[in-house]
């Protein structure tokens, strides 16, 4: 199980003027958190609560099939290529980023154990989207469409410039190169597939998508680059199984959202920073970004009050950004609170030569990178300590796909018990859907006439 270690968090160290007393606003909250974690719960089942990613690790029926899919195009492809942007990708980036091989896309298919390569593409770019297709042999690319809408204006423009493609490259056979993963009714992309009979994956009903990383979204990806989805499943049911309880001092996800949010709110921590010490992690940073901006960031309450809640979210990765942010940490605004999230066993070790130990950097010969990285962490986490800024620390035992998914997990649900205590609507955006509109309307898309021209008179004056 993961470890969160928040007494870099606790007045005893920090001072009460940028630290809480844990211990009782624990037993302040304990009440609260405890009716929190029993609503989630019992909503998770309901149509319409948006609450469906709770229920991920338990879909044997969509693992089945991945698994199954998975195993069909294993060795006809040499490339995966992921279109998709915001939730559709970050989840996946972390998670390959994560458990692959460093480098993976530069190993020999003997060193991936004949897996292909996996690209995504979360952004229009035209350089880096023209650069990629001019490195990739799509006939021999598997391209996997993400939009649960089916309308997303960044994703459906990729799809239709690869189509175009492999229809001029494959005639007819393309259709084999191409699967969706989209809504299971509706959409313009889940019309598309029904008509050019492309294999499909469905996004559940109420998972949103900065909550689908562990639906078809993620999975079908994973197992096609051969991740070990199972476990994956496994560390979600355990880590489910843990935040199931309703004792704040046993549940790690509690804890954190709580001490995010007082800290928010009566210590003026209004940013929240994720500092993972790992490369490999450093994309969850990316992800976590997304989850508890979008989640947190909202303008009203459920009781229509005007708040403008939510902290804003930094990702940082050590030990690279001790070099390039500690120090506005250490000095600047005391306005922060920094999750560091530590591996405890990496997955090799390596060793400083005994060399030039005449001279002042001979005392690190004979030591490991690891006892670096791991002193540069503590190093870090003291000096901040030092200077009353809170810090909180998340420990996972390796990073595999047990663990990976047990990080994950954890921290969703985190954002969820952290909106309930904003009293938000965690799972709705409306603050991204005006600029869909206005670029609906830029674009010529049928009926944002109105917006459009709209749009032009405040473009002539903003």
């Amino acid at each position: 199980m993961l470890r969160l270690n928040c007494r870099n968090a606790d007045s005893a160290i920090i001072g009460e003027e940028n630290g809480l007393n844990l211990s009782i606003e624990f037993e302040n909250y304990k009440d609260r958190i405890s009716d929190i974690i029993k609503n989630l719960n019992q909503r998770k089942d309901k149509p319409g609560q948006w609450l469906q990613w709770m229920n991920l690790g338990y879909n044997e029926e969509t693992v089945w099939y991945v698994k199954e899919f998975a195993s069909m195009v294993k060795g006809r492809f040499d490339n995966i290529l992921v279109l998709g942007i915001g939730g559709s990708a970050l989840g996946g980036i972390a998670v390959t980023e994560a458990l692959l091989k460093p480098y993976w896309n530069l190993l020999t298919p003997e060193q991936r154990n004949g897996f292909p390569r996996i690209f995504f593409l979360d952004n229009i770019d035209p350089d880096s989207i023209n650069s990629l297709l001019q490195i990739l042999d799509l006939k021999r690319t598997l391209v996997n469409v993400i939009t649960k809408s089916g309308s997303t204006a960044e994703t459906m423009s990729q799809y239709m410039i690869i189509k175009n493609i492999l229809e001029k490259e494959l005639g007819d056979d393309y259709r084999k190169n191409i699967v969706a993963t989209t809504d299971k009714k509706m959409g313009v992309l889940r019309q598309l597939a029904d008509q050019e009979g492309y294999k499909m994956f469905f996004v559940p009903d109420d998972v949103g998508g900065r909550f689908s990383v562990f639906s078809a979204v993620g999975l079908v990806p994973f197992a096609l680059v051969g991740l070990d989805i199972d476990q994956l499943m496994n560390g979600i049911k355990d880590m489910d199984l843990a935040l199931k309880n309703t004792d704040i001092h046993q549940n790690i996800a509690a804890q954190g959202a709580l001490i995010q949010y007082l800290m928010d709110t009566q210590k003026g921590k209004n940013i929240s920073v994720l500092m993972p010490y790992s490369s490999r992690l450093k994309y969850v940073s990316d992800w976590f970004v997304q989850l508890w901006a979008e989640s947190l960031g909202k303008e009203y309450n459920r009781n229509g009050e005007k708040i403008n809640a939510g902290q804003t979210p930094l990702k940082a990765v050590g030990a690279t950004d001790q070099h390039s942010q500690i120090q506005l940490y250490n000095e600047g605004p005391n306005n922060k609170i920094i999750t560091f999230v530590r591996v405890k066993n990496f997955d090799t070790t390596l060793e400083i030569p005994k060399i030039l130990e005449y001279t002042g950097i001979g005392y690190l010969g004979g030591k490991t990178i690891n006892a670096l990285i791991n002193a540069e962490a503590d190093a870090t986490r003291v000096t901040l300590a030092d200077n009353s800024r809170p810090t909180m620390t998340i420990t996972i035992e390796r990073i595999d796909e047990y663990n990976i998914a047990q990080l994950l997990y954890m921290l969703e649900v985190q954002t969820a018990i952290a909106g309930e205590l904003y009293n938000i609507d965690t799972f709705n955006q409306p603050g991204v859907e005006q600029a869909k509109n206005y670029t609906y309307a830029l674009m010529g898309r049928a009926g944002y006439e109105e917006s459009a021209n709209t749009l032009q008179e405040k473009m002539a004056t903003v």
